[in-house]
């Protein structure tokens, strides 16, 4: 059984002249000690779809259909106190920015502490030994000294760390990564990325992987979604999507990222911007975008389905061109 199953979700947005549709039938499943990549550009809905499955969508935003299922049981639909008990307990969470998840008033120790007399039946002693573990295991330097310092103590990798501590040490089920490696230079997240796959194969935690950055994506996940405009436009193995998309904006994001063994005089780009949420286009949406549009892209919207080795949401790759 999947960990999560995502199912037709959609997130609205009430405003003044109606209704934003930030998030549109996104449907996806995360099997135990996988991790799957969410991709795109700024705007696509990725960090809605995470805030979505935690129940932290920022108001007006509401889930206005679909599913959200974890281990098999609906979690969207619950009451706040009980959505409260499964954060941090079944789903973890690591943010971009490590300060929003640590308080500077108490100890690293004190949060890992706190964080799992909370959710696991442990004694403080029990408690404060497991933390010292936990800040080995990402890979902080003299934990049973660090365990007593503050988060200003610690550099912003080392901060980030101990973030995915204490995402870890209720031991979720899910992990939610949101752009976890986006503020750290090149050698830190290589770490970070590392750290993040072996939780997921010796632990079995299913993991979320949001971000922008195709490298993190290749070394890190298993499945790789890619978004566009609220929607999954593409969605197979790894190695499939960046070796041969079948989606043009796929294909476009794979072609701006450098190759070490293909040297190109310059990089592609993909002409024009991601839609407004209050304008996006008939048809598919990146069909303005697109360099191999023809007539029925602008006016009817093409589902996900089997092209090739992925499933693709494209006109072209379904024998329609």
């Amino acid at each position: 059984m999947p960990v999560l199953s995502v199912r037709d979700l959609v997130v609205e947005f009430p405003n003044r002249r109606g209704v934003a549709r930030a998030v549109d039938g996104v449907s996806f499943e995360i099997d135990p000690g996988e991790v799957l990549g969410l991709v795109g550009e700024s705007g696509a809905g990725k960090s809605l779809t995470g805030a979505a499955i935690v129940g932290l969508l920022p108001p007006p935003g509401r889930i206005a259909g679909g599913a959200i299922l974890l281990d098999g049981e609906r979690i969207d639909a619950l009451p706040p106190h009980r959505m409260r008990a499964i954060r941090g307990r079944r789903i973890g969470m690591i943010f971009q920015d490590p300060l929003t998840a640590l308080n500077p008033l108490f100890t690293v120790g004190q949060q890992l502490i706190e964080t799992m007399r909370a959710h696991l039946p442990l004694s403080h002693r029990q408690a404060r030994e497991r933390a010292i573990a936990w800040l080995a295991e990402v890979g902080i330097a003299a934990p049973s000294m660090r365990v007593d310092a503050y988060p200003n103590a610690f550099s912003g990798g080392m901060r980030q760390r101990v973030a995915i501590a204490l995402a870890l040490c209720a031991e979720p089920r899910l992990v939610i990564a949101d752009e976890p490696t986006t503020a750290l230079d090149v050698s830190i997240q290589a770490q970070i990325v590392a750290l993040l796959r072996r939780l997921a194969r010796e632990r079995g935690t299913a993991i979320l992987l949001i971000t922008h950055d195709m490298g993190v994506i290749a070394e890190t996940a298993d499945r790789v979604a890619v978004m566009y405009a609220g929607r999954i436009v593409e969605i197979g193995s790894t190695r499939a999507v960046i070796d041969s998309p079948s989606h043009p904006y796929a294909d476009g994001l794979m072609a701006s990222i450098p190759s070490l063994d293909r040297p190109v005089d310059r990089l592609r780009q993909i002409d024009g911007a991601m839609p407004r949420l209050d304008a996006i286009p008939a048809g598919c949406a990146f069909h303005p975008r697109c360099p191999s549009a023809f007539d029925r892209c602008r006016v009817e919207r093409p589902e996900l389905r089997d092209v090739g080795p992925t499933r693709s949401a494209c006109w072209l790759g379904q024998g329609h061109g």
